[in-house]
């Protein structure tokens, strides 16, 4: 008969267990949580996550924590998406004396130029996302060369998911009357989406949510949102939602929803994993362009 004691005794040990595997896992940061979501799908149970700026987070202007210095510290892989997105990254690695790689993910794909510089939002393309997963599944194994074969599989499962979505997207949006496919977002989060999918995409704000918005940016939107007859406004996760509404009021314009544009939603959201964002945002753009 197991006693009290026993029990006891049987549970710490299995606590300890569990702690001594955390142990081993590879500590790796992500600077923000689409990022965050990738790592994860690739690096399964050999790896612990911690990501910086969380769901429904703005990284253009994230203000880091002494906590986020401990984290990049104890680091061995700093996985970053680069392209201007994080300006403040590289003080803080620097501040926390990070010896962990950085790894820049958008280094890997084509750049789309703005008006404000290079635009960083690559990932609204799957096809980069994918560029991102190789470029995480060989970071890891540099670093765990033992664990080659799970990043490997676990890459391979992913991208072909990936694939599916991309289809996927392709048949949503194919599906939509060409002339209705031109919508309002609140900053230039979607031009990648723009390009492979086809949907247009006219923003009051740059590639930065850093950039002002003036008034006369405000009033050029409204005059081609009539102009073009857009038939819906989108409010992103990570904005002020005023500004999309002011937009819908003057121009009568529908708001078309939530988009999630720089990071996921929680855990009970509709975009808490890249593929439900993903999946999520052209939802809501079929749902707000089908005639």
């Amino acid at each position: 008969m197991l006693t009290r004691r026993s029990a006891l005794a049987l549970a710490l040990s299995a606590l300890t267990v569990a702690a001594q595997a955390e142990t081993k896992k590879i500590p790796v940061v992500a600077s923000f949580s689409i990022i965050g979501d990738l790592v994860r799908e690739v690096g399964g149970d050999r790896i612990l996550v911690t990501t910086i700026v969380g769901p429904d987070g703005d990284a253009h202007v994230y203000e880091p924590s002494p906590a986020d210095g401990r984290r990049i510290a104890q680091a061995r892989l700093i996985f970053v998406n680069g392209l201007g997105f994080e300006g403040w990254l590289e003080r803080l690695i620097a501040a926390a004396r990070g010896k962990g790689d950085v790894i820049t993910l958008g280094k890997g794909v084509a750049a789309r130029k703005g008006e404000e510089g290079l635009d960083p939002h690559a990932w609204q393309d799957v096809a980069n996302a994918k560029i991102y997963v190789e470029a995480i599944r060989d970071a890891l194994t540099a670093a765990d060369p033992e664990g080659a074969p799970a990043y490997k599989a676990n890459a391979d499962a992913y991208l072909a998911r990936l694939d599916a979505l991309d289809a996927e997207i392709r048949r949503a949006i194919d599906a939509l009357p060409k002339e209705r496919r031109r919508v309002v977002s609140t900053h230039d989060a979607f031009g990648y989406f723009s390009a492979r999918y086809g949907v247009e995409f006219i923003a009051p704000q740059g590639v930065s949510t850093e950039a002002e918005v003036s008034a006369r940016d405000v009033a050029k939107i409204i005059d081609a949102v009539r102009t073009h007859k857009v038939a819906a406004v989108f409010i992103e996760n990570i904005a002020d939602p005023r500004l999309a509404k002011r937009i819908a009021s003057e121009t009568g314009a529908r708001i078309g929803g939530v988009l999630y544009s720089d990071a996921l939603s929680d855990a009970k959201g509709d975009g808490a994993t890249y593929i439900d964002m993903m999946r999520h945002n052209v939802k809501q753009l079929a749902k707000a362009l089908a005639p």
